[in-house]
């Protein structure tokens, strides 16, 4: 009894935090604040963010510590390390230059990626960017690389790297053939796409996505004074890990940063379904390209969820129970777990994030997350 009143007045402490948040969608702002505190006490982590975004009203929750010792919960303006979220963005550039008639999905890798090696094939089939963006392409999660300092752990991911990687013959399957999570695919997508363009990736994410969405703290690299603005990670000890530079060919799987902010913003475009800006992308980059079905071997999807289909990065999930169609993203790097998830015909879309490296917290934040969806656009 002792343990569940210390557990109730500690809830209530910090639903008096959360109520800092205001939204215009009240039911929104107490379903977001009760139940980030609950998911806040029962993980266990130094700093969590939470954020949904209904019909267009948002609000955001900071619990524990943005850094250690900085005595300020993270919120909406905290910058943080998305990690495979990124994917999602990259999925979008690319449902953009297709939009735009730049490309096609079924173009061979070997022709759009302009780099100076020959892409392997696997039972006569090429690598097409459509089997990048899906990862049905056959390559393994990781490209194979020497060691790197712990203090600079990204220092071998090179073009120079990739390319060896593409020469050893890699492919562990047919392209389209299983589904094999892949961040080596995602970062070849993200050079294809900026050879297709004739830019820098970076140029290529900021005007095809980043400006036409709104998104000013949604970046590959800090920026001055945005240090202070940090999210602190911790590593799977509950060390600190530093925040390291990643280099430019890891832009497409794994390399921006965001706040929570940015990425309702994000979602509420996504949540646009009528709106005329943008409307051809948002057709392309929310259907369904490749399902579950037939798929072999099917690894490396199922986290936040079993994976129904792939979109273009997005992880979908049909319609289960009370919960409505869902597509996701979760990513994790440098001691951040954060997760992006959406139900694109119900105008409700959910972000969260933690600050230490943890398994159960991660899985029980991800199941949340979709819980949180559920109870805000039930079916």
């Amino acid at each position: 009894m002792k343990r569940v009143a210390r557990c109730t007045i500690l809830a209530m402490s910090l639903l008096l935090v959360a109520a800092n948040a205001r939204a215009g969608d009240k039911l929104l702002e107490e379903v977001l604040s009760f139940n980030g505190a609950m998911l806040f006490l029962e993980i266990r982590v130094p700093g969590m963010v939470i954020g949904a975004v209904r019909n267009g009203e948002s609000a955001v929750v900071g619990f524990g510590e943005r850094a250690d010792g900085s005595g300020k919960e993270p919120d909406g303006n905290t910058i943080m390390r998305i990690g495979s979220i990124s994917k999602a963005f990259t999925g979008q550039v690319m449902a953009s230059l297709a939009a735009g008639g730049t490309l096609r999905f079924t173009d061979r890798l070997q022709d759009r990626l302009g780099w100076p090696v020959t892409v392997p094939e696997n039972g006569g089939r090429p690598i097409r960017l459509i089997d990048l963006a899906t990862h049905t392409s056959g390559l393994p999660r990781e490209v194979e690389r020497a060691p790197s300092p712990t203090d600079d752990p990204f220092r071998s991911l090179t073009q120079d790297t990739y390319i060896k990687g593409l020469q050893s013959d890699p492919l562990l399957f047919a392209p389209g053939s299983g589904g094999l999570y892949s961040n080596f695919a995602f970062d070849l997508l993200a050079a294809a796409l900026a050879n297709v363009a004739g830019k820098p990736y970076e140029r290529l994410l900021t005007e095809t996505v980043l400006d036409p969405v709104g998104l000013k703290d949604t970046i590959l690299s800090l920026r001055g004074g945005d240090s202070a603005r940090l999210m602190q990670g911790h590593n799977f000890d509950g060390k600190p890990m530093p925040d390291v530079k990643a280099n430019p060919v890891m832009a497409g799987a794994s390399s921006l940063y965001s706040t929570p902010n940015d990425i309702l913003r994000w979602l509420s475009w996504h949540l646009d379904r009528f709106g005329p800006q943008g409307a051809e992308v948002r057709l392309l980059d929310h259907a369904v390209y490749v399902p579950r079905d037939g798929l072999n071997p099917v690894a490396g999807f199922d986290e936040a969820g079993q994976m129904d289909a792939m979109g273009l990065g997005w992880i979908v999930m049909m319609p289960k129970g009370n919960r409505p169609l869902i597509l996701q993203k979760a990513g994790g790097l440098q001691g951040i777990f954060s997760y992006a998830a959406f139900a694109p015909t119900r105008g409700v879309g959910v972000f969260v994030a933690i600050n230490q490296f943890s398994i159960g917290g991660v899985m029980t934040m991800m199941a949340a997350a979709n819980a949180l969806i559920e109870q805000l656009a039930p079916r």
